[in-house]
């Protein structure tokens, strides 16, 4: 039996047995998600770099590329690959040029790895479902608050391609007090140079 005025640290070692998971996960989330195997580990860690990636595209792309290789790395089933990887591309969302460069060294990675879950070919029928996707959302924004929305209108948002400049649209769309307002700025935006 051991002395209680001498044994000091097993008061400390049941509490790290019992709170240490607590605590990683308080002070330190990303380490603690990071660590976790569950797909929804892998969701909050998107949102949680699509948040602290906002003002930053570069930082943004790598973190995308990062959080796409630990799909991989993971050892998740092709399918839910292919899903997980639907939601980080829609969450965090990259100017052409940057996307650009995503794809080319997730090419390189797959190469490297041999692991081509999503092929160039599902990646483009995805980015372009995406867009679609988009220019839908903008449209309806502005179908449910404003009801009419004139058709010339709905073709310019239609010739959009850039997901980025879609989900700004989308904002706009729900923020701006008039049709003619979403106009105007639709047009600073993609005015001929």
């Amino acid at each position: 039996m051991t002395n209680p005025n001498t044994d000091f640290d097993t008061p400390w070692k049941d509490v790290l047995e019992i709170y240490f998971e607590d605590f990683v996960s308080f002070f330190f989330p990303q380490a603690h998600l990071a660590a976790n195997r569950n797909p929804f580990a892998t969701v909050v860690m998107a949102h949680l770099q699509a948040l602290e990636t906002r003002q930053n595209r570069k930082k943004r792309k790598e973190a995308k590329l990062a959080l796409t290789k630990r799909l991989y790395e993971q050892g998740y089933q092709r399918e839910d690959i292919i899903n997980l990887f639907k939601f980080i591309d829609w969450l965090m969302s990259l100017p052409a040029e940057l996307e650009q460069e995503f794809q080319q060294e997730l090419n390189q990675y797959e190469e490297e790895k041999r692991m081509p879950y999503i092929t160039s070919v599902e990646r483009m029928g995805m980015e372009k479902g995406m867009i679609q996707k988009a220019r839908e959302s903008v449209i309806d924004a502005l179908e449910i608050r404003f009801e009419n929305v004139p058709s010339e209108l709905v073709d310019e948002i239609s010739q959009v391609k850039d997901t980025s400049l879609l989900k700004n649209l989308h904002r706009q769309a729900i923020t701006l007090d008039s049709i003619s307002d979403f106009q105007d700025y639709l047009n600073q935006l993609i005015k001929p140079e």
